[in-house]
């Protein structure tokens, strides 16, 4: 039994590495496993991740109008096979999201309060979707720790190695270090996924725009020096995105614009003016 699965997991190396693509060698099942653990991480640090206890409704409409309705996207390919599921975490200075393995999101309050529209949220969100789906955080375990001790926790020989590797990774918050190349693809995904919505699909730039405009970018400033060190320039994906845009003969709008697909009084009404 042993041998099939390492000969299972010995073409699949072959075969990614052939193709000179990120290697993973993560079932979903793992990845289940592994975000899972990371929750319950995140839910006993309560000094760091403080759980937003505010106003319930403010949580139950992102939930309903936003992220289930991106998951809903034919793009997003396993919105039925991981746990999918969304918190709001309570940090006014931190201008941030990020998602762990098998379908875990996290928003900081921060960055609710900063943003003006739920086009600018339904961005970020499919943003970290993406990260979830392209399976982004598991690439880097398996690059980070080598295939001879990712293979012995896939065997079952070392059981014990997933928890520690969960612990490490959680400590020095590395999901959160996504590479150039991995922003970019969910930058690209988080406009596929919101074609399908009532969404403007370029949004995910919304941030970048506000940010650059507000002078964030250049000063760095509270609750940015974490999110500036960990992804790639601001300005180089908002004109990345406008490509994509022009490409697929989609207008061009920026964070200022209102109309169809941006919902700025919505998200004043159902979110902004409750987390006050």
């Amino acid at each position: 039994m042993r041998f099939k699965k390492l000969r299972k997991y010995l073409i699949g190396i072959f075969i990614v590495t052939a193709c000179s693509t990120a290697i993973n060698i993560f079932t979903d099942n793992d990845e289940l496993s592994m975000g899972k653990q990371f929750d319950e991480e995140i839910r006993k640090n309560t000094k760091e991740y403080p759980i937003y206890k505010g106003d319930p409704s403010v949580k139950e409409y992102i939930n309903k109008n936003i992220f289930q309705e991106i998951l809903n996207s034919p793009e997003v390919k396993k919105s039925t096979v991981y746990s999918y599921q969304m918190e709001i975490i309570q940090n006014d200075t931190m201008l941030n999201a990020f998602a762990v393995p098998g379908g875990y999101v996290y928003i900081y309050t921060g960055i609710l309060k900063y943003l003006d529209s739920e086009a600018a949220l339904a961005g970020v969100i499919g943003h970290e979707i993406a990260h979830v789906e392209r399976r982004h955080a598991t690439q880097r375990i398996t690059k980070a720790y080598g295939i001879q001790i990712i293979l012995s926790i896939a065997l079952g020989n070392n059981p014990s190695q997933v928890t520690e590797m969960v612990a490490n990774l959680f400590g020095g918050l590395a999901l959160l270090a996504n590479s150039r190349a991995n922003e970019d693809e969910s930058d690209e995904y988080s406009v596929k996924y919101l074609k399908s919505t009532r969404f403007y699909p370029g949004s995910v730039k919304f941030f970048f725009e506000k940010l650059r405009d507000d002078g964030k970018v250049s000063k760095g400033g509270q609750g940015l020096a974490t999110f500036l060190s960990t992804h790639p320039d601001p300005i180089a994906r908002i004109s990345s995105t406008d490509q994509r845009l022009l490409a697929q003969s989609i207008p061009v709008k920026t964070y200022k614009d209102s109309g169809q697909g941006i919902f700025k009084d919505e998200y004043q009404k159902f979110i902004k003016n409750k987390l006050k």
